[in-house]
């Protein structure tokens, strides 16, 4: 896929953030949200426009998902409607009812044999993280205010959406530090794109310990966090972790993610991005993938035509793109909501 007269060098100098520097700068991609401050909770939603090929990857200890076994390999669904990411610990798996109500009024999902008053399943994986411990009134009476949240985040989605306090990362801590949600983008010079969004709720921090600089400063593009960068003198202990939280319990810190392209992948190729993908966690957040950690990734392909099908040194440079823009998403998160915690202060 090397442009004529190009090296791989000159592609990757050439790779730059999309438009929006958003996940919703691949095509066929938006996203919506919704929140409740007196709750301090919300859901996001990825929704494509078609169904699209799916995979998910997850590394931390302690998961919530939904749906994730239709993405196995040798699954009879390979293509997903939405993705759902939401607070509320599991409580939030209820978001997925929402966004299926709002697919199901559109005429979306998959049917084996269409049948006539026999609706089509919409199939929605989704991940969780939990903020209940992160404040706001949680004493809801009845049934759980996510699948209304979930209805409400499908009904909003567009190709602009908020970071940082927003959607599923709205009531997230990141470490010591306010969590959120991020998202970023890189378009090549073939002129594929890979977008990414996370919600961050680790337990882990995303400062290098003492100063101010994200870990993932070294891939930050046009200084969209802040442009910080560690002293020449810099040193630190191998275990200290910096501002991660104080106390962690199992099963209350997760960081929730989805990967977005518009290379047409196989579902075997969008496995194994998934799993490089991960390797985008550990560049932003440290330490990560505990045993009270509930790491999760999503990767989609809207599989443009206009694309050529990747060859298997173009998965691995995909793959690569997407844990270093799924790194830069988690930073944006966190700086988004720091900077929107130091103006309500």
């Amino acid at each position: 896929m090397n442009p004529k007269g190009k090296d791989r060098q000159d592609i990757a100098m050439a790779t730059a953030a999309g438009k929006r520097n958003l996940i919703t700068d691949v095509a066929g991609v938006r996203v919506g949200q919704a929140q409740d401050a007196r709750i301090d909770t919300g859901v996001t939603v990825i929704l494509p426009d078609t169904p699209v090929i799916a995979a998910c990857a997850v590394a931390g200890g302690g998961p919530g998902t939904r749906e994730t076994d239709l993405l196995s390999a040798g699954a009879m669904v390979d293509h997903v409607d939405a993705i759902f990411l939401s607070g509320g610990s599991a409580f939030g798996l209820g978001a997925a009812d929402g966004v299926m109500a709002g697919l199901k009024e559109a005429g979306r999902g998959f049917s084996l044999v269409e049948r006539p008053g026999v609706p089509p399943t919409p199939i929605v994986p989704g991940a969780i993280l939990y903020d209940l411990a992160n404040g706001g009134d949680k004493n809801w009476t009845g049934i759980a205010p996510y699948a209304a949240l979930g209805l409400e985040a499908f009904k909003t989605a567009s190709k602009d959406f908020d970071l940082g306090r927003a959607g599923a990362g709205h009531g997230a801590r990141a470490g010591q530090h306010p969590g959120g949600t991020g998202s970023a983008s890189a378009v090549t010079a073939e002129g594929f794109t890979v977008g990414a969004l996370a919600c961050v709720n680790a337990f882990g921090s995303v400062l290098m310990p003492g100063t101010d600089v994200y870990w993932a400063w070294p891939y930050e593009l046009d200084g969209e966090f802040g442009g910080v960068r560690p002293p020449a003198d810099f040193a630190m202990d191998p275990d200290d972790w910096g501002a991660a939280k104080v106390n962690p319990v199992l099963g209350q810190n997760t960081t929730i993610a989805c990967v977005a392209t518009d290379a047409p992948l196989t579902a075997a190729q969008a496995s194994r991005i998934a799993q490089m993908a991960l390797s985008g966690f550990s560049r932003a957040i440290r330490p990560v993938f505990a045993p009270f950690d509930g790491d999760a990734v999503f990767v989609l392909s809207t599989a443009s035509e206009a694309l050529p099908a990747p060859d298997p040194l173009t998965v691995t440079r995909i793959g690569e793109l997407a844990a270093s823009t799924l790194a830069r998403a988690i930073t944006r998160g966190v700086h988004e909501a720091r900077r929107q915690s130091v103006a309500v202060a």
